[in-house]
């Protein structure tokens, strides 16, 4: 289980890791409402503001891909992208910062998200390093908690929600659409969710993201998770009860005594495996295990 969950904070979390071939991957592009659209790849999902004021992605996956997402926001809207907004730091996520920041792209993120992808990052856990972006791929414009842009006839408030996925994460909603991206802190059906512990993730954190986004959205609106198709409001509310409740029946089995294994024996994902992929990069022995570990270690504290 250690072993698969290295290889995916390897790919997560590293541009080096890109370096497989992706000269077959396509980018699909989706409408999401009027002047917002979210492109489909490999990696996480960019999230498109287009109009009269300019181009703005959110996220842009990785690197050798640049090219291949300049031509998907081409065919939406000819005018070149003015900004990328990361939701976090991860490779994935961020990959194409330097060839979009070198093509003019003026970069956005979170305080935390600029001071990682900074410096080489070495991960004790799994032994990994992952190597600092060059100046070109960092943030630009870095905010502590919220920040808006005024723009395409429409406000896009992004939101800071601290120590959910990762230490830096950001969610962005469009206001007037109602459409809300997630970034990582809300994987739907593909995997079980990820969360990034060495870079300031955590069970809590990621539950009070899920509910900072659903005081966002309105009734009837879109969200675009960092991973897998976009959902429906009441599918994000699916996924933050689906949280709550294996956080709690995990928690309850670190106060009574249970070991490691009796827990992910007692398969508390069970439930809830017909709305999430079970070849998923994260299965749900991975998640419930990390959980353990995670109050387990909170409850020594």
């Amino acid at each position: 289980m250690r072993l698969a969950v290295a290889a995916l904070l390897l790919a997560c979390c590293s541009p080096a890791a890109a370096q497989r071939d992706l000269s077959k991957v396509e980018i699909k592009v989706e409408q999401v409402a009027p002047g917002v659209a979210v492109l489909f790849g490999a990696g996480g999902n960019i999230g498109l503001s287009h109009g009269a004021d300019g181009n703005v992605i959110i996220d842009d996956q990785f690197a050798p891909l640049a090219p291949k997402i300049v031509a998907a926001v081409k065919s939406v809207d000819p005018d070149p992208i003015a900004f990328v907004i990361n939701t976090h730091w991860h490779g994935d996520h961020t990959g194409g910062n330097e060839a979009l920041g070198r093509m003019g792209a003026v970069i956005v993120a979170q305080d935390n998200v600029r001071r990682r992808l900074s410096v080489d990052t070495v991960s004790k856990r799994f032994g990994q390093t992952i190597k600092a972006l060059p100046k070109a791929g960092l943030p630009v414009i870095t905010f502590s908690r919220d920040m808006s842009f005024h723009l395409n006839g429409d406000r896009l408030q992004v939101v800071h929600v601290p120590n959910a996925h990762t230490d830096g994460d950001a969610l962005v909603y469009w206001t007037g659409a109602n459409v809300l991206h997630m970034g990582d802190t809300f994987f739907h059906r593909m995997s079980w969710p990820f969360i990034d512990r060495e870079s300031g993730g955590s069970i809590d954190g990621a539950i009070a993201a899920v509910r900072r986004g659903l005081s966002l959205v309105r009734p009837g609106g879109r969200i675009i998770p960092g991973h897998g198709p976009v959902a429906s409001r009441a599918e994000l509310q699916a996924y933050h009860d689906m949280l709550v409740d294996i956080r709690g029946k995990v928690a309850a089995a670190v106060r009574a005594g249970r070991s490691r294994e009796a827990v992910i024996a007692a398969k508390l994902t069970a439930p809830y495996a017909a709305t999430v992929a079970s070849d998923g990069f994260i299965k749900p022995d991975d998640f419930v295990g990390g959980l353990y570990d995670e109050l387990k270690a909170a409850r020594r504290r």
